[in-house]
Protein backbone atom coordinates (compact mmCIF):
# COMPACT_ATOMS: atom_id res chain seq x y z
CA UNK A 1 0.00 0.00 0.00
CA UNK A 2 2.82 2.29 0.70
CA UNK A 3 4.66 1.63 -2.35
CA UNK A 4 1.25 2.45 -4.29
CA UNK A 5 1.14 5.97 -2.58
CA UNK A 6 5.08 6.71 -3.24
CA UNK A 7 4.24 5.35 -6.96
CA UNK A 8 1.66 7.59 -7.58
CA UNK A 9 3.13 10.73 -5.85
CA UNK A 10 6.37 9.72 -8.28
CA UNK A 11 4.16 9.91 -11.28
CA UNK A 12 1.89 12.93 -10.47
CA UNK A 13 5.57 14.70 -9.78
CA UNK A 14 6.59 14.04 -13.20
CA UNK A 15 3.61 14.75 -15.05
CA UNK A 16 3.54 18.57 -13.48
CA UNK A 17 6.89 18.73 -13.72
CA UNK A 18 6.82 17.94 -18.05
CA UNK A 19 3.55 20.66 -17.71
CA UNK A 20 5.86 22.94 -15.73
CA UNK A 21 8.36 22.54 -18.65
CA UNK A 22 6.04 23.01 -21.42
CA UNK A 23 4.54 25.92 -19.76
CA UNK A 24 8.18 27.59 -19.66
CA UNK A 25 9.52 26.97 -22.75
CA UNK A 26 7.88 30.05 -24.60
CA UNK A 27 9.14 31.97 -21.52
CA UNK A 28 13.05 30.31 -22.06
CA UNK A 29 12.98 30.55 -25.55
CA UNK A 30 12.11 34.64 -25.75
CA UNK A 31 15.06 34.96 -22.95
CA UNK A 32 17.53 33.77 -24.78
CA UNK A 33 16.62 34.61 -28.04
CA UNK A 34 16.58 38.03 -26.39
CA UNK A 35 20.25 37.73 -26.74
CA UNK A 36 21.20 36.23 -29.74
CA UNK A 37 22.36 38.74 -32.58
CA UNK A 38 20.27 39.45 -35.51
CA UNK A 39 22.35 37.36 -37.88
CA UNK A 40 21.85 33.96 -35.84
CA UNK A 41 18.53 34.63 -35.44
CA UNK A 42 17.62 34.83 -38.90
CA UNK A 43 19.15 31.71 -39.31
CA UNK A 44 17.67 29.94 -36.97
CA UNK A 45 13.67 31.28 -38.04
CA UNK A 46 14.58 32.00 -41.65
CA UNK A 47 12.00 29.81 -42.82
CA UNK A 48 8.96 30.99 -41.13
CA UNK A 49 6.41 31.79 -42.98
CA UNK A 50 7.56 29.84 -45.66
CA UNK A 51 4.53 27.07 -45.43
CA UNK A 52 4.85 25.92 -49.11
CA UNK A 53 8.28 24.45 -48.43
CA UNK A 54 7.40 22.54 -45.16
CA UNK A 55 3.81 21.26 -46.93
CA UNK A 56 6.36 20.09 -49.81
CA UNK A 57 8.32 17.90 -47.85
CA UNK A 58 11.30 20.03 -47.73
CA UNK A 59 12.82 19.03 -43.81
CA UNK A 60 15.70 21.97 -43.62
CA UNK A 61 12.62 24.47 -43.76
CA UNK A 62 12.14 23.62 -39.99
CA UNK A 63 12.83 26.08 -37.33
CA UNK A 64 15.94 25.88 -35.37
CA UNK A 65 14.80 26.23 -32.18
CA UNK A 66 18.37 27.16 -29.87
CA UNK A 67 18.19 27.53 -26.02
CA UNK A 68 22.02 29.00 -25.81
CA UNK A 69 23.34 31.83 -27.92
CA UNK A 70 26.56 31.39 -29.91
CA UNK A 71 27.03 35.09 -29.24
CA UNK A 72 25.63 37.10 -26.44
CA UNK A 73 24.56 40.69 -27.82
CA UNK A 74 22.79 43.36 -26.52
CA UNK A 75 22.53 45.56 -29.46
CA UNK A 76 18.31 44.71 -29.95
CA UNK A 77 18.15 45.85 -26.02
CA UNK A 78 20.00 49.26 -27.22
CA UNK A 79 17.72 49.69 -30.20
CA UNK A 80 14.77 49.69 -28.00
CA UNK A 81 15.89 51.41 -24.94
CA UNK A 82 18.23 53.39 -26.55
CA UNK A 83 18.18 54.32 -30.13
CA UNK A 84 14.11 54.07 -30.36
CA UNK A 85 12.65 55.77 -27.28
CA UNK A 86 8.98 55.05 -28.55
CA UNK A 87 9.03 51.65 -26.61
CA UNK A 88 9.63 53.48 -23.18
CA UNK A 89 6.97 55.83 -24.29
CA UNK A 90 4.35 53.30 -24.83
CA UNK A 91 5.62 51.40 -22.28
CA UNK A 92 4.77 54.06 -19.29
CA UNK A 93 1.45 55.02 -21.31
CA UNK A 94 0.80 51.22 -20.44
CA UNK A 95 1.71 52.47 -17.14
CA UNK A 96 -0.54 55.55 -16.90
CA UNK A 97 -3.41 53.36 -17.64
CA UNK A 98 -3.10 50.23 -16.05
CA UNK A 99 -2.19 51.84 -12.51
CA UNK A 100 -5.43 54.18 -11.80
CA UNK A 101 -7.49 51.51 -12.97
CA UNK A 102 -5.87 48.64 -10.31
CA UNK A 103 -5.45 51.71 -8.11
CA UNK A 104 -9.62 53.03 -8.72
CA UNK A 105 -10.88 49.17 -8.91
CA UNK A 106 -9.08 47.82 -5.42
CA UNK A 107 -10.83 50.79 -3.65
CA UNK A 108 -13.93 50.60 -5.48
CA UNK A 109 -14.25 46.71 -5.01
CA UNK A 110 -13.39 46.94 -1.24
CA UNK A 111 -15.92 49.64 -0.19
CA UNK A 112 -18.62 48.04 -2.42
CA UNK A 113 -17.80 44.10 -1.11
CA UNK A 114 -17.76 45.53 2.53
CA UNK A 115 -21.27 46.77 1.86
CA UNK A 116 -22.33 43.64 0.30
CA UNK A 117 -21.03 41.18 2.48
CA UNK A 118 -21.43 42.68 5.79
CA UNK A 119 -24.60 45.25 5.57
CA UNK A 120 -28.23 44.49 5.68
CA UNK A 121 -30.60 46.29 3.45
CA UNK A 122 -33.19 45.84 1.48
CA UNK A 123 -32.83 44.07 -1.69
CA UNK A 124 -28.81 43.33 -1.10
CA UNK A 125 -28.88 39.67 -2.75
CA UNK A 126 -30.62 41.65 -5.51
CA UNK A 127 -28.88 43.93 -6.52
CA UNK A 128 -25.63 41.86 -6.40
CA UNK A 129 -27.09 39.42 -8.52
CA UNK A 130 -27.27 42.20 -11.01
CA UNK A 131 -23.99 43.52 -10.57
CA UNK A 132 -22.19 39.93 -11.20
CA UNK A 133 -24.35 39.63 -14.00
CA UNK A 134 -22.12 42.25 -15.58
CA UNK A 135 -19.43 40.02 -15.18
CA UNK A 136 -21.01 36.98 -16.95
CA UNK A 137 -21.00 38.98 -19.93
CA UNK A 138 -18.49 38.71 -22.39
CA UNK A 139 -16.97 42.10 -23.31
CA UNK A 140 -17.74 41.25 -27.18
CA UNK A 141 -21.89 41.52 -25.52
CA UNK A 142 -21.02 44.93 -24.15
CA UNK A 143 -18.71 46.38 -26.78
CA UNK A 144 -21.94 48.49 -28.42
CA UNK A 145 -23.26 49.97 -25.79
CA UNK A 146 -20.29 50.89 -24.28
CA UNK A 147 -19.24 52.17 -27.38
CA UNK A 148 -22.39 54.63 -27.17
CA UNK A 149 -21.68 55.59 -23.95
CA UNK A 150 -17.94 56.41 -24.52
CA UNK A 151 -19.44 58.57 -27.33
CA UNK A 152 -22.13 60.61 -25.82
CA UNK A 153 -19.86 61.27 -22.68
CA UNK A 154 -16.99 62.39 -24.92
CA UNK A 155 -14.61 60.40 -24.15
CA UNK A 156 -13.41 58.12 -27.60
CA UNK A 157 -9.70 59.02 -28.21
CA UNK A 158 -9.08 59.33 -24.12
CA UNK A 159 -7.54 57.57 -21.62
CA UNK A 160 -10.74 57.83 -19.82
CA UNK A 161 -12.17 55.49 -21.81
CA UNK A 162 -10.82 52.71 -20.68
CA UNK A 163 -9.96 53.69 -16.97
CA UNK A 164 -13.93 54.76 -15.90
CA UNK A 165 -14.92 51.42 -17.18
CA UNK A 166 -11.45 49.16 -15.30
CA UNK A 167 -12.69 50.79 -12.00
CA UNK A 168 -16.25 49.86 -11.71
CA UNK A 169 -15.79 47.10 -12.79
CA UNK A 170 -17.16 43.62 -10.98
CA UNK A 171 -14.51 40.84 -10.39
CA UNK A 172 -12.90 42.92 -7.83
CA UNK A 173 -15.95 43.43 -6.10
CA UNK A 174 -17.51 39.40 -6.15
CA UNK A 175 -13.56 38.21 -5.31
CA UNK A 176 -13.26 40.20 -2.24
CA UNK A 177 -17.05 40.17 -1.41
CA UNK A 178 -15.60 35.72 -0.87
CA UNK A 179 -13.02 36.93 1.08
CA UNK A 180 -15.22 39.16 3.50
CA UNK A 181 -17.89 36.37 3.99
CA UNK A 182 -16.12 33.93 6.28
CA UNK A 183 -15.39 37.48 8.70
CA UNK A 184 -16.66 37.12 11.82
CA UNK A 185 -19.75 39.49 12.44
CA UNK A 186 -19.28 39.68 15.97
CA UNK A 187 -16.05 41.47 15.34
CA UNK A 188 -18.12 44.47 13.33
CA UNK A 189 -20.52 44.31 16.22
CA UNK A 190 -18.00 44.56 19.46
CA UNK A 191 -16.24 47.59 17.15
CA UNK A 192 -19.91 49.30 16.97
CA UNK A 193 -20.33 49.00 20.68
CA UNK A 194 -17.15 50.62 20.90
CA UNK A 195 -18.88 53.65 19.00
CA UNK A 196 -16.95 52.89 15.96
CA UNK A 197 -18.64 53.39 12.67
CA UNK A 198 -18.33 51.96 9.60
CA UNK A 199 -15.13 53.69 8.04
CA UNK A 200 -13.38 52.72 11.03
CA UNK A 201 -14.48 49.85 11.00
CA UNK A 202 -13.55 48.42 7.33
CA UNK A 203 -10.30 51.10 7.62
CA UNK A 204 -9.05 49.00 11.09
CA UNK A 205 -10.41 45.92 11.33
CA UNK A 206 -11.54 44.44 7.54
CA UNK A 207 -8.59 46.21 5.89
CA UNK A 208 -6.35 44.59 7.81
CA UNK A 209 -8.10 40.93 7.26
CA UNK A 210 -8.21 41.14 3.96
CA UNK A 211 -4.48 41.84 2.86
CA UNK A 212 -4.12 38.44 0.91
CA UNK A 213 -7.05 39.09 -1.15
CA UNK A 214 -6.57 42.67 -1.92
CA UNK A 215 -2.66 41.19 -3.40
CA UNK A 216 -3.79 38.45 -5.39
CA UNK A 217 -6.92 41.07 -6.59
CA UNK A 218 -3.91 43.48 -7.45
CA UNK A 219 -1.73 40.70 -9.33
CA UNK A 220 -4.95 39.79 -11.47
CA UNK A 221 -6.09 43.32 -12.67
CA UNK A 222 -2.68 44.14 -13.37
CA UNK A 223 -2.25 40.96 -15.77
CA UNK A 224 -5.81 41.75 -17.43
CA UNK A 225 -5.35 45.47 -18.24
CA UNK A 226 -1.46 45.33 -18.68
CA UNK A 227 -2.28 42.50 -21.75
CA UNK A 228 -5.48 44.76 -23.03
CA UNK A 229 -5.90 45.06 -26.73
CA UNK A 230 -9.43 44.89 -27.57
CA UNK A 231 -10.25 48.49 -25.62
CA UNK A 232 -7.65 50.40 -26.71
CA UNK A 233 -8.17 49.11 -30.34
CA UNK A 234 -11.82 50.20 -30.03
CA UNK A 235 -11.99 53.12 -27.80
CA UNK A 236 -8.35 55.08 -28.80
CA UNK A 237 -8.10 55.96 -32.09
CA UNK A 238 -4.67 57.40 -31.76
CA UNK A 239 -1.81 55.08 -32.05
CA UNK A 240 0.28 57.34 -30.12
CA UNK A 241 -2.62 57.10 -26.62
CA UNK A 242 -2.93 53.19 -26.62
CA UNK A 243 -0.62 50.81 -24.69
CA UNK A 244 2.48 48.53 -25.59
CA UNK A 245 0.29 45.71 -25.43
CA UNK A 246 -1.34 47.10 -29.07
CA UNK A 247 2.38 48.13 -30.06
CA UNK A 248 3.93 45.14 -29.26
CA UNK A 249 2.19 43.81 -33.29
CA UNK A 250 4.29 46.67 -34.79
CA UNK A 251 7.37 45.69 -33.11
CA UNK A 252 7.16 42.33 -34.23
CA UNK A 253 6.37 43.27 -38.02
CA UNK A 254 10.04 44.45 -37.73
CA UNK A 255 13.64 42.92 -36.70
CA UNK A 256 13.14 39.36 -34.66
CA UNK A 257 15.79 40.28 -32.14
CA UNK A 258 14.10 43.64 -31.55
CA UNK A 259 10.53 41.96 -31.38
CA UNK A 260 12.61 38.93 -28.62
CA UNK A 261 13.97 41.42 -26.68
CA UNK A 262 10.93 44.01 -26.61
CA UNK A 263 9.06 40.78 -25.48
CA UNK A 264 11.05 40.01 -22.42
CA UNK A 265 10.69 43.74 -21.07
CA UNK A 266 7.34 43.78 -21.77
CA UNK A 267 7.19 40.42 -19.76
CA UNK A 268 9.48 41.62 -16.59
CA UNK A 269 7.06 43.89 -14.89
CA UNK A 270 3.93 40.49 -14.59
CA UNK A 271 6.73 38.48 -13.22
CA UNK A 272 8.49 40.43 -11.02
CA UNK A 273 4.92 40.91 -9.58
CA UNK A 274 4.05 37.84 -8.95
CA UNK A 275 7.27 36.79 -7.78
CA UNK A 276 7.12 39.56 -5.11
CA UNK A 277 3.78 38.42 -4.02
CA UNK A 278 3.55 35.19 -4.68
CA UNK A 279 3.02 34.17 -1.54
CA UNK A 280 0.33 36.43 -0.70
CA UNK A 281 -1.40 35.41 -4.30
CA UNK A 282 -1.66 32.21 -3.74
CA UNK A 283 -3.09 32.99 -0.04
CA UNK A 284 -5.40 35.28 -1.31
CA UNK A 285 -6.56 32.37 -4.04
CA UNK A 286 -6.98 29.70 -1.20
CA UNK A 287 -9.17 32.02 1.11
CA UNK A 288 -11.37 33.48 -1.87
CA UNK A 289 -12.88 30.23 -2.20
CA UNK A 290 -12.54 31.09 -6.28
CA UNK A 291 -10.70 28.35 -8.26
CA UNK A 292 -9.66 28.10 -11.39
Amino acid sequence: MKSTRVLQKLALTVVMTVIAVLLLFPLVITFTNSFMTEREIGINYKQIGQINEVTAGNRNSFVNLKLVPDVISLEQYGKILVSNSIFLVMFWRSVFLVVPIIAGQTLVAALAAYAFSKLQFRGREVLFLVYLLTMLMPFQVTLVPNYIMADRLGLLNSSNAIILPGIFAAFGVFMLRQFMLPIPYSYIEAAKLDGAGHLRIFSTIIFPMIKPGLAALIILLFVDYWNMVEQPLIFLDDPFKQPLSVYLSNINQGERGVAFAASMLYMTPMVLLFLYAETYFIEGIQLSGIKG
